[in-house]
């Protein structure tokens, strides 16, 4: 069952691609949406990253979490 992450706190500069490659250091990732500004097109600051298993999930939050 595919697991939802919350990933906050993201520079501006953060790309899917970006996100994609981070977690797939620690499981299949399903999918990535990093949240933008609709009239902008510039990101928003924050992202859903869909991981394969809870357990993927939870290596990656337990890894990234507080982390630059």
């Amino acid at each position: 069952m595919s697991q939802n992450v919350y990933v906050g706190n993201l520079s501006y500069d953060t790309t899917e691609e970006g996100l994609r490659t981070l977690f797939g250091e620690y499981g299949e990732i399903e999918s990535v949406r990093l949240i933008t500004d609709r009239d902008t097109g510039r990101s928003k600051g924050f992202a859903f990253v869909e991981m394969s298993t809870e357990g993927a999930a939870q290596a990656a939050i337990d890894a990234l979490n507080g982390k630059e």
